[in-house]
């Protein structure tokens, strides 16, 4: 309404009138380069340490194919502090790490999806990347305990989604899930988010995806964020088009249906890319693998200006 020079020299509603970008940049932190120190969260830091593992392997545990399973732990390693972990319920809920560490001096609670497949005390086959009703109740409980210790959480994704199935439903997995979203939606610490590989579906939410407010959230260039996986998503769609012309009378046979089925897919997959995500700003950023840690470290050091409010989670599911 009525253009910068009408309301910095006329009415004097705004205050500065920089020429471009970068004077408005170099504005902004002349001006919070001179404000009082405000009380902090007091989220705890030490000396930084760098990893033992070498950060640049990440590049060769992570898998090229997103369906190929791999050693998370072996990726965590190279992103804390002296590659070290204190893993929280190591042999329970095995399909997500919740894990206690440092990252560039920072005290971290991690929660991270498990590509491996492994196998439950009783015996019990588990896929990685699924979250099961076990690994659900386990990152509930982990929150919560970081909510109370006054912890950040990062969250790294590679997740399919929930456990489906009459084996689940029976087992609990929407009363268990429900609990794992109830406490990321109402964590009061800050919340970090690095979609690595996938993140379908309700894993995404569970995750703490774009719709439960991380102070950051990034992706890899590997970085696949959808309702569902290409294959399966471009199946769903196909049967439905090929529904739609059948009621119209038209009959396709295999040939037409499998080039409509690579033309849905290759569409699909499209949309699941970081850049699409990142260019309707679902992420924040795309960096590379190694850069993980500059980014975390800066997210916390922005949070640690503000007191964390109280936690209150409301009613859970027990």
């Amino acid at each position: 309404m009525g253009g910068a020079r009408t309301q910095t020299e006329i009415s004097g509603i705004c205050d500065y009138k920089p020429k471009d970008e970068k004077e408005c940049l170099d504005t902004i932190r002349d001006l919070v380069d001179k404000m009082g120190a405000f009380d902090r969260a007091g989220f705890d830091r030490v000396e930084p340490k760098p990893p033992k593992a070498d950060p640049a392997e990440i590049l060769q545990y992570f898998p090229e194919n997103p369906a190929k399973p791999y050693d998370t732990l072996e990726i965590l390693k190279r992103l804390v502090d002296d590659s070290k972990l204190t893993l929280y319920k190591k042999d329970y809920g095995k399909t997500i790490i919740c894990a206690y560490a440092r990252i560039d001096g920072w005290s971290v609670g991690i929660v991270a999806n498990s590509r491996e497949v492994v196998k439950t005390a009783k015996g019990e086959m588990q896929f990685g990347g699924v979250i099961y009703s076990d690994s659900a109740d386990k990152a509930a409980r982990f929150i919560l305990n970081c909510n109370q210790k006054r912890i950040p959480l990062v969250f790294l994704h590679d997740v399919t989604g929930f456990m489906v199935g009459t084996r689940s439903e029976h087992g609990g997995i929407i009363k268990d899930g429900a609990k794992m979203v109830n406490a990321v939606a109402n964590s009061t610490v800050p919340k970090f988010s690095v979609v690595m590989g996938n993140s379908f579906g309700a894993g995404n939410y569970a995750m703490c995806g774009k719709a439960y407010d991380p102070r950051l959230i990034v992706a890899w260039p590997t970085a696949r964020i959808a309702v569902m996986g290409g294959e399966q998503a471009a199946q769903v769609l196909m049967q439905i088009q090929v529904s739609a012309l059948k009621s119209k009378g038209e009959e396709l046979n295999k040939e037409d249906e499998k080039r409509l089925f690579e033309a849905i897919k290759g569409r699909y997959e499209q949309q699941t890319s970081p850049y699409y995500a990142a260019a309707r700003l679902w992420v924040d950023a795309i960096i590379e693998p190694q850069q993980t840690r500059q980014f975390i470290s800066m997210g916390i050091e922005a949070a640690n200006h503000a007191p964390v409010e109280k936690f209150n989670v409301g009613v859970f599911q027990v």
